[in-house]
């Protein structure tokens, strides 16, 4: 164990398979009747309730400070409630495989963030793989979901927002981590805010029976509840061990997880345009990684509170 906490591609692959269990799940327990914020909501709370129990039984607290309140709060908004109501809300109309295609956008993104905010400088190789990424996103998108059920662009696009909604938070996870803050302590922080937000657009919208579709799945709810609280403690490890953009490289785990179950366990069918899309999205990946690795990881840049800026 403690090999693989200080192992950056064990880390990797480990916290991408658990991430790539989330779109079968979601999946079916959206085809249960489950709507997209409640589902969102039980990962949230589950994974964020039983690290909140680990935490306590380990004798630590949470200590609050308004520099931590803000980077739960904005962790939650952009890296886990928005994703994840755009996820499960485009899972049934694109599939699982497809939606899962959406994470390996997330490294060229995260890229391209990093040079635009100056956290990186750019180099051509790295140019190269953004170009090569979006080629392959392009051709993906076109696609338009499972073979024979084209989806609606409106859907798709959607799906294009996952990722980029993921790279934000990656960049300022990194740029904003409050010093001397374990993982633990950020994920469960994270999680109860983002439990907090999506309960607030629950009971607005919907009210309480929004709820009641979870009695109708509760295995899939006890297997999303446990993968999720396993991946958000190698998540924020990785964070820590290996940088935003090698982090964001989860997508390509995941979406290969994605991939894989949904054709051979939930029986869908993807084009073989798909496919070649994926690949040339993860040549585009390992073109990106390769630039990093020539260029060196940066020191993270901190931000300032916002009280000091007013």
């Amino acid at each position: 164990m403690k090999v693989l906490w200080d192992s950056a591609i064990g880390l990797l692959v480990v916290t991408g398979g658990l991430l790539g269990m989330t779109l079968p799940f979601g999946k079916l327990a959206t085809a249960g009747g489950v709507p997209a914020m409640v589902w969102a909501f039980v990962i949230s709370l589950g994974a964020g309730g039983v690290l909140l129990l680990a935490l306590l039984l380990r004798g630590e607290r949470i200590r609050l400070t308004p520099h931590k309140l803000r980077y739960f709060f904005v962790t939650a908004a952009i890296s886990y409630a928005i994703p994840n109501l755009l996820m499960f809300s485009a899972m049934p109309h694109l599939g699982a495989g497809y939606t899962g295609i959406m994470f390996t956008l997330s490294p060229v993104i995260t890229l391209v963030f990093s040079i635009l905010l100056g956290v990186r400088r750019p180099n051509l190789l790295g140019v190269i793989g953004i170009a090569v990424g979006f080629v392959g996103a392009a051709m993906v998108a076109l696609t338009r979901g499972e073979a024979g059920q084209p989806a609606d662009y409106f859907w798709v696009a959607i799906g294009l927002f996952i990722p980029v909604s993921l790279a934000a938070g990656n960049i300022y996870r990194t740029v904003d981590w409050p010093q001397g803050t374990g993982p633990i302590e950020l994920a469960v922080g994270s999680h109860l805010a983002s439990a907090t937000l999506l309960l607030a657009g629950i009971l607005a919208l919907f009210g309480c029976q929004a709820f009641a579709p979870l009695a109708g799945v509760p295995l899939v709810v006890v297997g999303q509840v446990a993968s999720a609280s396993a991946m958000f403690v190698f998540f924020f490890r990785l964070q820590a061990v290996g940088g935003p953009v090698y982090l964001s490289q989860i997508g390509y785990v995941a979406a290969a997880v994605g991939l894989f179950a949904g054709t051979l366990f939930l029986g869908e069918h993807y084009q073989l345009l798909t496919w070649l899309g994926a690949a040339i999205i993860t040549a585009g990946v390992f073109i990106t990684t390769k630039a990093q690795s020539r260029t060196g990881v940066p020191a993270p840049v901190r931000i300032e509170p916002v009280s000091s800026r007013s």
